[in-house]
């Protein structure tokens, strides 16, 4: 017979313990990460089969003006099995827990992959003209599991967040990725292009260093992050973010960020953003000057962060969102050709989803989001 699946608030010790024994994990889904997102209010909760914990999830909450009831987010998690054959239970379990706690709606990122292209097809895909989106290029891999998740929270009446490009309100759909397990630093630089070879090449002849900073540096990261985000047009966040992110992040594991720096002859012409949890280890945040950029700053410190992550074992090097867009007129094609030059892969994931506890308080809240 077997025992209740049951949702329960857990201690973010027991969250963290739950995480250190998985071997991986979005860096979103650790207790640490409610620090960071101080405009909502965390919550560790554990999945408990009898009393044995199966999962784990940080929760969210964004309160609703006056009437107290919040969406509850779960970004890029639960941090569960899912391909478990009681994934059904789970996430009623999770369901009654967030009505309980009087949550209108219930928003999750279930990080699975569904579909998978690699490097050789991405570039025929790239080329193809009559290809507008890369969902309409085969895929070289179906994720079974992923696809499994994907029909369970339909039948559940969960609503995809996805836009047309892949990006939602929260975490990218598709993201890129660069597998290590099993590989050397030779076969990494064997499968990149020639021009990510080539200003490898550049950077260490042109004498720019690549080192690893402190916290006390995160302000000369922010200095070039905000003339990075000029130059590309895009808002850029306040430092007191990133130096919250780097404390709280640094104070639960001493390994789960690093700050890269590229410098040369004294300038800081590249910094970013390292995260690792067990396996997965992330490109987050990335800044460049404009200054110099011809000695290929960026390449040399992602070179260094992919050498880097290879050697703390990690299985896999996530350089993030990319849109689904194979049109050569829209900007966004360029970020893909660029992180296609590494040799690593395109991943669909599951995506996030929505389902709606108070059907009324949701349809007016989706409602002020697409007026807004």
């Amino acid at each position: 017979m077997t025992t209740p699946l049951t949702v329960r608030d857990i201690s973010p010790a027991e969250h963290l313990a739950w995480v250190r024994s998985q071997p991986a994990g979005s860096f979103l889904q650790t207790p640490a990460w409610a620090a960071v997102k101080q405009e909502w209010r965390g919550e560790s909760v554990g999945f408990f089969d009898g009393d044995r914990l199966v999962g784990a999830a940080l929760v969210l909450y964004r309160p609703l003006p006056v009437l107290g009831r919040s969406l509850a987010y779960v970004p890029e998690g639960p941090l569960l099995d899912w391909s478990s054959p009681r994934l059904l239970e789970m996430l009623r379990a999770l369901r009654d827990h967030l009505k309980a706690k009087k949550a209108f709606a219930m928003r999750i990122g279930p990080p699975v992959p569904t579909a998978r292209w690699g490097a050789a097809t991405l570039k025929e895909s790239v080329s193809d003209p009559s290809l507008h989106r890369l969902d309409e290029a085969t895929a070289d891999v179906v994720e079974p599991v992923g696809a499994g998740v994907v029909d369970l929270l339909r039948r559940l009446g969960f609503v995809c967040l996805s836009g047309e490009d892949g990006f939602s309100a929260g975490q990218p759909e598709y993201v890129f990725q660069i597998p290590l397990a099993g590989r050397s630093e030779a076969d990494l630089l064997a499968g990149m292009n020639q021009l990510w070879r080539r200003n490898i090449k550049k950077a260490e002849r042109g004498g720019v260093q690549v080192r690893v900073g402190g916290p006390g540096e995160v302000a000369a990261f922010h200095r070039i992050y905000l003339e990075t985000a000029e130059r590309d047009r895009f808002t850029p966040r306040p430092l007191d973010y990133f130096t919250r992110m780097y404390a709280a992040l640094a104070a639960e594991d001493p390994e789960r960020i690093r700050l890269y720096l590229a410098e040369h002859d004294g300038d800081l012409v590249a910094a970013a953003l390292w995260i690792r949890v067990g396996g997965h280890a992330w490109y987050s945040y990335g800044a460049s000057t404009s200054a110099k950029r011809e000695l290929q700053g960026s390449t040399a410190m992602q070179w260094r962060m992919l050498r880097d992550s290879l050697a703390a074992g990690a299985t896999v090097y996530d350089l993030r969102g990319i849109t689904s867009t194979l049109d050569a007129d829209d900007p966004h094609l360029g970020l893909l050709r660029f992180k296609l030059g590494t040799g690593g892969e395109a991943v669909r994931l599951a995506g996030e989803w929505d389902l709606p506890l108070h059907r009324l308080l949701y349809a007016a809240f989706t409602l002020y989001l697409k007026r807004r």
